[in-house]
């Protein structure tokens, strides 16, 4: 597997609290993607990281636009990456490869813009994900500036205000399933919208709402930080949204700790980004938050071991109850899983 690895291993540090139960609810898997600091993550690439100390119970995929269909009507080929995501559920649901659920549960993605029509896309990765289905993530990051990027399928701005996506996500509540929110700070607003026109839809804010810090906002975290802030707290008020705390080791946060000569070790990594879980904590109440790991995609800045310790020194002196949420319990809540013990 070609990985940073190297470069991650000139950080290595001893497990924190290793016994604390950890549902990693936000990770991919995924082969060929050769822009990205593991080209290759798959089964055993995930196992090696949850085995390097600490106790993941289970886990949740989410869609990356890994192993789509390469026929069949367009708007289906997503269901290929559900297919693939339930087959890796299964492997690690025989036991043979440890204790930890794997894909406990499943997010897919659908085109939301096709409106009504997108049950269909529904019901067949409902159908294919064998009982482990729990929502759909529409990305809708969007930036002006080519410096930034844009998520897959994005297709201009103003996503979630949209009315044909408007149509198409009414269909989710019909069977249960949730939304995963990924934006860019610029767009919170929007979310708050469209969580406020759909209140009995569960939505989950992925990474912070996507604090940028590249093109045209590099050098500008703290001019953004009040921004931020009060477009968290505003989203913090509608009641069917949660919060995803991690994923902000990314290129486009601007931290710059991949172009170091070493990569950052919890206690630098936690003090540099505390701002953020702490203020959405704040604001959202810990049975409203859940840690997540971004794997692979967080692997550009830290190891997996170093990641959750950040996250175990940022909730040092949280109580025992507090902590079971942020690390397990509000996981395996909102994405309704079923682990046995």
């Amino acid at each position: 597997m070609s990985t940073n690895k190297e470069w991650l291993d000139l950080t290595i540090e001893e497990t924190l609290d290793p016994d604390l139960p950890i549902c990693d609810p936000h990770h991919h898997l995924w082969e060929f993607r050769h822009e990205r600091a593991a080209h290759r993550y798959l089964m055993n690439d995930i196992l090696a990281d949850m085995n390097s100390g600490h106790s993941i119970i289970s886990t949740v995929f989410i869609e990356c636009g890994a192993m789509y269909r390469t026929s069949g009507p367009d708007e289906l080929r997503s269901v290929g990456e559900t297919e693939f995501a339930n087959g890796v559920a299964a492997m690690s649901a025989s036991g043979l490869y440890g204790t930890t659920r794997i894909v406990a549960g499943i997010v897919g993605n659908a085109d939301l813009m096709l409106g009504t029509r997108v049950g269909n896309v529904l019901d067949a990765h409902m159908q294919a994900a064998g009982g482990r289905f729990r929502g759909i993530r529409h990305q809708a990051n969007w930036d002006a500036d080519a410096a930034v990027g844009n998520g897959r399928h994005v297709r201009g701005p103003h996503t979630y205000l949209d009315q044909s996506f408007r149509s198409g996500f009414a269909e989710l509540a019909k069977r249960e399933l949730s939304f995963e929110g990924w934006c860019y700070h610029t767009q919170i607003a929007e979310l708050a919208d469209l969580a406020r026109a759909f209140p009995n839809t569960m939505i989950i804010l992925n990474h912070f709402g996507g604090p940028l810090g590249i093109g045209p906002y590099a050098g500008k975290q703290d001019e953004i930080f009040p921004i931020w802030q009060r477009d968290i707290a505003d989203l913090a008020t509608c009641p069917n949204v949660v919060a995803k705390l991690g994923g902000i080791n990314m290129e486009i946060n601007g931290f710059g700790w991949h172009e170091q000569d070493r990569p950052p070790s919890s206690e630098i990594l936690m003090q540099a980004t505390r701002r953020y879980y702490d203020h959405t904590i704040e604001c959202f109440g810990v049975e409203r938050c859940l840690f997540e790991s971004n794997f692979p995609v967080d692997m550009v800045t830290c190891s997996y071991n170093v990641l959750w310790n950040s996250f175990k020194r940022l909730t040092a002196n949280f109580s025992a109850d507090e902590k079971a949420s942020l690390f397990h319990d509000t996981a395996t809540r909102v994405y309704r899983l079923q682990v046995p013990d």
